[in-house]
Parts: C-alpha cells; structure tokens; sequence
C-alpha cells in the first residue's frame, strides 16, 4: 500500500514565490519593451492635451505666464468676427460639398471596379494612387496646375483666377481635396463590396432585379456600417481640412478658404502675438464640433437602417 505524499508546506510557498516572481518579470520585461511608445503617448498625448485644456481657460501669448479668464477665452473666440464669418463658415460650405460628393463618387467607382471588367487591377491602382502621394507634393501640383499663368487656363484659354478669387478659391480646393481622396473611400468600399455574399446577388438576379436596382436596395443596405465609417472619416478629414490651404492658398484671398483648422494655426503661430490660449480653445471647439456631427451621421444611418428594416 502507498502512502500518499504531501508536499510540505514550505514547498507550496517557494512554488508560489518562483510563479509571482515569474508573472513580475514578463510584466517588467512587457513595459521596458512598450517604454517607448508610452514615453510619446504620455508627452505628446496625454501631456499636451492636459496643456493645451488648461491654456484655452487663459490669455496666453508665448512671453509672458498665462493669465487665467476662464471661460472667457471660449466666448471671445466663439464672438471673433473672423471665426463667425469665415472659418466657421468655410469649414460647414467645405465639410457639406466634399463628405457628400467623395462618398457618392468613391462607392460608384467602388461598385464599378468590383465588376468583372477589363483592366480592373490597373484601374483599382490608378485611383488609389493619389491617396498615397503626400497632399504637400498634391498642392503644388495642382498650385501649378491653378495658377492665372498654369496649365488650366493656357489648356482652355481661359482667365479664370482660380485660387486668387473669393469665387473660386474655396471650390478649387475642394476640387483638390475630392480628388486627392476618393482612392482611399474607394478602397474602403471595395473591402466591403467584397464582403457581402455572392448568394444575394444571385437571388436578386434570379428575382428580376436590374443593376441600378440591386445597386439602390441591395448594395447600400448591406454597405450601411461601411457608409457611416466613411462619412465619418470624411467628416473628420473635412473639419481638420489644412495642408491644402496653407500651400495653395494660406487662407485668401480675403480670408475667404480661412477654415477652423487653419485659423487655429494662424492665431497660434503666424500672428505677429500669438493668441496660443484662443488657439488652443478653438482646438477644442472644433473637437466638440466633429463629436457632435459625428453622432448626429451615426443616429441618421441607424435611424434609416431601423426604417429600411420595418
């Protein structure tokens, strides 16, 4: 007959011990390796965001301490005539043509290249192509392309001021910033395109249904979540909208393609005194402004999915 061992109980404790002293080294050893990403996390994230919280409650011009007011600084900056009558402006005007028409142009183009067509691949790469061009090296080719002397107008033989013109300033970039960016909401769709079963186009074909017709009741409810993430980059991209304007334009003529974004690094950096505490409170303004319409596109397309489902 055996007789059962039992450990002692030192023998259980040491266990124990090697086992902490186990998980606390693959802990340690998984933050010295995250360090670094944490160090750039907490000082350019956490810390500057804390900062900048604190510099839009004050009069701050970069020489002198910052002097607290509160919330003063927001409502100077929410009454500043250039904010109310420019920036404010041109980012809605800016943010209402572009989200709409990238998002209709790159799901048509996406839909169109998910067919079984001639030179599908080239066309995908042709389109995409922009997205990965720096929009600095974009702006100075189509600042080129706009200019009263360049290539548009001697094409057409025309005298169209296109970026010295309040008319046309802000339509130019918008033109720009279309085209700079539907291979990436195209991309975006084809992923989804190729994700919604075969089998139902099968039984919509089998069913009658023509293509503008599976396009209208099958593709776009099933593309409904690509939709809102879509818009929502759209949206987001449109709001911070600033590379362009600064190389083509730097928010004229006349202030007429000054945005919000732009108008943050105007009074930040270019002013002769910096408004670093105005700048920092519009910062804010505009993240208050993407969250609230970013919730606003979300209960849209849940409410008209809710109402395609009854």
């Amino acid at each position: 007959m055996e007789i059962p061992y039992h450990p002692p109980s030192w023998h259980k404790e040491v266990v124990m011990t090697r086992s902490l002293r186990s998980q606390l080294g693959e802990w340690v050893t998984a933050y010295i390796f995250l360090s670094p990403w944490l160090f750039v996390f907490l000082v350019f994230n956490v810390i500057a965001i804390g900062a900048a919280l604190y510099l839009s409650f004050t009069r701050y011009d970069l020489f002198s301490p910052p002097q607290w007011i509160g919330l003063k600084g927001y409502a100077d900056v929410l009454s500043t005539e250039i904010f109310t009558k420019a920036a404010l402006p041109n980012t809605l005007k800016y943010v209402a043509v572009v989200v709409p028409v990238q998002t209709a142009f790159s799901l048509v183009i996406a839909f169109v290249l998910n067919q079984n067509i001639r030179f599908r691949r080239f066309f995908r790469t042709a389109y995409y192509l922009p997205s990965v061009t720096s929009s600095v090296v974009i702006s100075l080719i189509f600042l080129w392309l706009f200019a009263n002397t360049g290539l548009i107008n001697q094409l057409f033989r025309a005298n169209v001021q296109w970026l010295t013109s309040t008319t046309w300033a802000l339509p130019t970039i918008m033109m720009v910033n279309i085209w700079s960016t539907i291979g990436t909401m195209m991309l975006i769709f084809l992923a989804g395109l190729q994700d919604i079963p075969q089998s139902i186009y099968e039984a919509a074909q089998i069913d009658g249904a023509s293509t503008p017709q599976i396009f209208l009741y099958v593709t776009i409810p099933m593309l409904r979540p690509v939709i809102f993430f879509v818009v929502t980059l759209g949206v987001i991209g449109c709001f911070q909208v600033f590379d362009q304007i600064y190389v083509m334009t730097a928010g004229g003529p006349l202030d007429s393609t000054t945005t919000i974004a732009y108008l943050i690094f105007k009074w930040a950096f270019r002013d002769t005194t910096p408004r670093m505490g105005q700048a920092s409170a519009l910062a804010f303004i505009l993240g208050l402004m993407i969250f609230a319409v970013t919730m606003v596109n979300r209960r849209i397309i849940e409410g008209g999915g809710a109402a395609a489902e009854r």
